[in-house]
This record gives C-alpha cells, structure tokens and sequence, in this order.
C-alpha cells in the first residue's frame, strides 16, 4: 500500500508556497520580520510560522500582508501560486473546490466573478439564477440529475432570489445531511436586511454587502482560509 505521507497535503504546499513568497518580498523590500509584522499587524512568531509553511493563513491576514509588502493582492497570490515547489494541482494529489455561486443580477455576477479573477483564484465557479436551480443543482434534481461533481466547496447565496428565496434554500442546506458542512456566505444588498440575523441562527458563515469586491473576502471568519479558496484536497491525502 502507498504511503499518503510521502507527498504533502494540497494546504502545506500551498502554505508552503506563500510562506515562500512573503518572505521573498519582505527580502526584498529590505525589512526584518519584526518591521513586516509591525507593519502587517501580526504578531512575529505568527509571521515566523507562515514564512516557514506552518500556518494556514485567514483571507484578512494575506490582506495585510499585501499591503505591508506595497503589493497588489492578486500579485501576491499569483506568486504564491507560480513558485516552483510542486504543482498543487495535479489531479494525482488535489482537486479544485468548486464555488457555487447563487445570484440573479447579471451586474453582481460579473463584478464577483472579476474579483476572483484579479485575485488568481483557478477554482471553478458554477453561477446558477434562482432558488429552485441552486437546490436542484445541490441534491441532482431536474436538469442536474446526472451531476457527478462533488458537493462545493463553498456557496455564495443571495438572499433576493426569484422562485425559491435565499433564505429557504439556505434552511434546506442547513437542514439535509448532504449539504449541512458546507460554507455558505449570504450575499445582501443592505446590512439592514432583516433576514441577516435569521441567516445567522441557520450557521451561515458570514455575510458581505453588494457590490463585492475580493477585499470583502477578507472579512469572513478565519474558518474559511487560504486553502479553502485554492484548492481542495482529495481523500488520496488522508492516511
């Protein structure tokens, strides 16, 4: 039988790679890890782990670090990603989480979608229009009867949605087994919506304001990191 330790999970590589990427930019800008943390609002031995591969890194510490480094997000990420320790998305070891992406307004859809974009995310996003499409899509009903795709790896839900309305498709993936450990984030047009507080008492894992730029990503809980947004591990990983 194969050892599954003799390659490293798709997240330590990717730790790895971005640990290797802070710290070739920090080198570069001539700074000690004690100023790049001073400047990042992290504390040092937190930098220290990240610069050596051994943290999972929260979307609004990659942020920080962006900004501390005078670099753009997407630069950081995609030089993570282009550094040559080992490919972290051979179908052998990993597999790309999908992104399911609920929203009816053509407008908002784009704008999410250039955010990912600018930001190198190579994950696969499926956009589906209405209520009814996103619980037919999760539990293979109707025209996704044959979908053999896993589950997403996490779903970006309006609440203002035609047919079946976010806040019932959110209750149905809440309540199923199947769908219950997926994250989801609740996309609302006001933080005044009242539906926001009951999204919460169903476990979603946040909620952003439209229009959403990546940078809003940077405040969903820390639960959903960096490995969450590239890559997905497959069982193969496992012991």
């Amino acid at each position: 039988m194969a050892n599954h330790n003799e390659f490293p999970s798709a997240s330590k590589v990717l730790q790895a790679r971005f640990g290797a990427a802070i710290k070739s930019h920090r080198q570069r800008l001539g700074v000690t890890q004690e100023e790049l943390a001073w400047r990042a609002d992290l504390h040092r031995s937190y930098l220290a782990d990240i610069e050596r591969g051994g943290r999972n890194v929260t979307l609004s510490s990659i942020v920080n670090l962006a900004r501390a480094l005078q670099i753009t997000l997407a630069d950081l990420l995609s030089h993570s990603l282009d550094l040559g320790i080992i490919n972290p998305y051979d179908d052998k070891q990993t597999g790309l989480g999908e992104i399911l992406l609920v929203e009816d307004d053509l407008a908002d859809i784009e704008l999410i979608l250039r955010a990912f974009k600018r930001a190198k995310f190579a994950n696969p996003v499926k956009v589906v229009r209405d209520g009814k499409a996103a619980l037919d899509y999760l539990f293979r009903k109707g025209r996704y009867a044959k979908r053999q795709a896993e589950m997403p790896q996490l779903l970006l839900l309006d609440l203002g949605l035609p047919k079946i309305s976010g806040l019932e498709v959110l209750g149905q993936i809440k309540s199923n087994k199947l769908t219950q450990d997926i994250p989801v984030v609740v996309l609302s047009g006001s933080q005044q919506d009242a539906n926001i507080i009951e999204c919460g008492k169903l476990g979603v894992e946040n909620y952003l304001i439209k229009p959403v730029g990546f940078e809003s990503f940077s405040t969903i809980t820390p639960k959903l990191g960096l490995h969450w947004s590239l890559v997905r591990p497959t069982a193969a990983n496992h012991p």
